[in-house]
């Protein structure tokens, strides 16, 4: 399933595993998607006939599929692999300074920023890049920061059952630094800690302290 095919069900963004219906309307196909980006262009004021735009509706439905890829993935099976031959390490692992990039639900414009994502392990431990990888899966959909920070958590603490999971985002906001109040300078940082982190201060503050380096 693609973001732009006739399927008539797609994934609940609060629910990484469940798809739901859409109400039995099947989603638009992509000439319909590339009708609408045509209808926009006209309506702000341009003529999609002319030579630069003749393509752009095509394109600018190939870039949203890539956009909300996240729509048709399952993050919590990036997490179903393990590893237990870890030598009895019990500390904190971390994942600093992950790139993150999603999009407003509510002015489809960039989020722009940088992640920290770290967990107590239990017996067993994950690949590291799959931590990026469900990070992107989640942002690859329309978002609010507050929402994907709850997700990105919420999943890896579900399916891998560590002792804890700490996530901190810091983000810029197209829709608030390009537009409306125009501040540039303004990031957002938004934060979700469970288990451990919630009930150890000194490994919360190392937590912090790590994203704070380099």
């Amino acid at each position: 399933m693609t973001p732009y095919d006739d399927s008539d069900t797609k994934t609940l963004k609060g629910d990484h595993s469940t798809p739901v219906e859409t109400h039995g309307d099947p989603r638009p196909t992509r000439s319909e998607a590339e009708a609408a980006v045509e209808l926009l262009l006209r309506w702000a004021g341009d003529d999609p006939t002319r030579e630069g735009l003749v393509g752009t509706p095509g394109r600018v439905a190939r870039a949203w599929q890539e956009f909300c890829v996240g729509y048709t993935e399952d993050p919590a099976s990036l997490l179903s692999s393990t590893f237990e031959e870890v030598e009895g390490y019990d500390d904190m692992v971390m994942l600093r300074n992950i790139r993150l990039e999603s999009h407003c639900e509510h002015h489809m414009v960039p989020i722009l920023g940088v992640a920290h994502i770290a967990y107590m392990p239990d017996r067993r431990v994950v690949g590291i890049s799959k931590l990026a990888r469900v990070l992107d899966s989640f942002a690859r959909r329309l978002q609010t920061q507050e929402t994907l920070t709850a997700q990105v958590a919420e999943c890896i603490q579900s399916e891998l059952r560590p002792r804890g999971v700490a996530l901190l985002i810091d983000a810029q906001h197209q829709c608030m630094t390009t537009r409306g109040v125009r501040k540039p300078d303004v990031s957002m940082v938004t934060t979700r800690f469970t288990g451990v982190f919630q009930t150890d201060g000194d490994l919360l503050r190392r937590f912090l302290e790590q994203t704070k380096l380099g």
